[in-house]
Order: structure tokens, then C-alpha cells, then sequence
């Protein structure tokens, strides 16, 4: 894994766009979807909606992932 971001794709309100996201982060992302049995695009939107105008997508979903993560720490 090289560590640069690469752009998914994702439907967003009903539109296509793209997250760049490390390999590592996109993958801890489709699994906590996967835990929570919904579709990553479902998640996608909910983080959407709970973020801040002055915050980028991708920065919200690595922040999701490190919180999770953090969360599950004893």
C-alpha cells in the first residue's frame, strides 16, 4: 500500500462523485459499513449531513474511521 489517497466513487444525493482516501482509511470505511449492515453510500450520506460546512468530505469520513477505531480502544 503506497499511502497516497485514491479516488472512489461514491453516489452522493444522487450524484456520482469522488473521495480520495488512503487504501487503509477506504477499507476500516467499507467495513464499518459492513458492521452496521448498510450500504457505503448510506453512510457516506450520513456522515455528509452531520459534517460542517468548513470540513471536506474525506476529512469527515477519516475522522468517522478514527473515532470508531478510538472508540473500540479499552
Amino acid at each position: 500500500m503506497s499511502g497516497r489517497p485514491v479516488k472512489h466513487s461514491v453516489t452522493l444525493h444522487g450524484h456520482r462523485t469522488s473521495i480520495s482516501l488512503e487504501d487503509e482509511f477506504w477499507q476500516v470505511f467499507r467495513d464499518l459499513a459492513a458492521e452496521r449492515r448498510m450500504p457505503i453510500n448510506a453512510l457516506v450520506a450520513e456522515i455528509d449531513a452531520e459534517r460542517g460546512i468548513e470540513m471536506g468530505l474525506a476529512s469527515a469520513i477519516r475522522l468517522y474511521v478514527l473515532r470508531a477505531l478510538r472508540d473500540r480502544l479499552p
